[in-house]
């Protein structure tokens, strides 16, 4: 068994209820035993709407992890004795659990759910961390981030900038000089002949004629080291576990979708598990 980690103390009392009524799904008839009390105490308890809405969002949680469990044995799994990761959204929380056992837990950030609306192309952008159940595909050191296009659209509405798309090989011209591509280099060629090599990161992009570049994609200038912490557990669709350079962010619903952990966390995350792990997230 994997050696034993308690961070931040045991599990509050929402979350006990939650979570174990969730990894016991396990065994199959808890769950539904979990849905049936749901039943008869919304009948006892109609009056009482917020409570209502309460347990209909834990009676959604427990059917989707039921289902997906469900899925995992079909496919021959033993979901109960390797370990696997579940979060909770309602509480930025995580645990992993091995043979029923908690071995580790510690608090996260998580999607924001704000909806961002792109300027003149009807676009939007929203940022929920997905629910249900997900597999850790691959697992990276160091980290880097490759900005998706809304991030260039967020800064632009930030300081009332446009936005410029660059593609490859395009001439930018600037005052003193212009801006291209050079392999996978963004570079500014000055009208003296020099060249000078352009980076960027989260916070300094790149601009020109009051717009913000949106570099190619595979080049250095949309490439930011350092921004996703010093580890990442890659779940597919560009959402993740990974690190922070903001720790203050930690327990709050801040993100763009992705599970940030503290850098000493998803270190400790990264040493036990393994990829093909389970992900629930609820």
């Amino acid at each position: 068994m994997l050696k034993r980690f308690f961070v931040e103390g045991g599990w509050p009392a929402y979350a006990t209820a939650t979570v174990v009524a969730a990894s016991t799904a396990f065994a199959g008839a808890e769950v539904e035993q979990a849905l049936s009390t749901r039943n008869r105490w919304t009948e006892e308890q109609s009056v009482n709407a917020v409570a209502v809405t309460r347990v209909d969002s834990a009676t959604r949680s427990l059917r989707v992890l039921r289902d997906s469990v469900v899925t995992t044995r079909a496919r021959g799994a033993a979901p109960n004795v390797a370990p696997y990761i579940i979060v909770s959204l309602a509480e930025n929380r995580l645990w992993v659990r091995e043979s029923g056992d908690d071995i580790f837990t510690t608090r996260v950030a998580s999607g924001s759910g704000r909806t961002l609306v792109g300027n003149g192309r009807g676009q939007q952008y929203k940022f929920d961390t997905p629910r249900g159940r997900l597999t850790v595909l691959s697992k990276e050191t160091a980290p880097a981030w490759v900005p998706p296009d809304w991030h260039f659209v967020e800064k632009a509405g930030r300081k009332k900038a446009g936005i410029l798309r660059m593609r490859r090989g395009q001439i930018i011209p600037v005052s003193d000089g212009v801006i291209t591509t050079r392999g996978s280099e963004v570079i500014k060629r000055g009208r003296d002949g020099s060249v000078q090599v352009l980076t960027a990161t989260d916070g300094s992009e790149l601009f020109a004629g009051g717009k913000i570049i949106i570099p190619p994609f595979g080049t250095n200038a949309r490439r930011y080291k350092e921004i996703l912490g010093t580890h990442r557990l890659n779940l597919g669709d560009g959402y993740a576990l990974h690190g922070t350079n903001n720790p203050n962010s930690i327990g709050g619903s801040v993100s763009h979708g992705c599970v940030r952990l503290r850098n000493e966390d998803i270190e400790t995350l990264y040493r036990m598990i393994p990829v093909g792990t389970a992900v629930y997230i609820y």
